[in-house]
């Protein structure tokens, strides 16, 4: 926790994403509790895009932010019902890509469509994420 908390005072961070263990229940709790008013802590690997663990990240208040990947949780259907859960819990929501993934863009429709905060789609460096930003700038420029 100082560790997190003295790097918030070297640096404009504005999320910290899985700043804990997966199963950190306490310290999840703990760093939101004191850093939640001035930075997202986001769960990826505590949530799993798991809408059962984000209703308990909520009443634990151990979140204010999630990362949605589809493939985490098996279906386009319940990822989109976790997005819409985390939003009526007004946290931030954030798309994230897998590694290896391929040139599909489906995943920028996918994070425009549920009103993502953010996507994580790494540098654009390597063509099947240069795919996704640049579906995402098609996105823009239609809207």
């Amino acid at each position: 926790m100082d560790y997190f908390q003295n790097l918030l005072t070297k640096y404009p961070i504005i999320g910290l994403e899985d700043p804990f263990g997966e199963d950190d229940w306490a310290n999840f709790r703990q760093i939101t509790e004191k850093l939640g008013e001035k930075i997202i802590i986001i769960g990826d690997d505590l949530l799993v895009t798991n809408p059962e663990k984000i209703k308990m990240a909520q009443q634990e208040k151990a979140c204010n932010g999630v990362i949605i990947k589809i493939n985490q949780i098996g279906t386009v259907t319940e990822a989109i019902e976790a997005a819409k859960l985390a939003k009526n819990y007004k946290w931030k929501v954030f798309v994230k890509n897998r590694s290896g993934e391929t040139n599909d863009d489906f995943f920028a429709d996918f994070a425009v469509g549920v009103g993502a905060y953010g996507v994580m789609a790494g540098a654009p460096a390597r063509g099947e994420r240069v795919a996704k930003y640049n579906r995402l700038l098609r996105i823009a420029e239609e809207l």
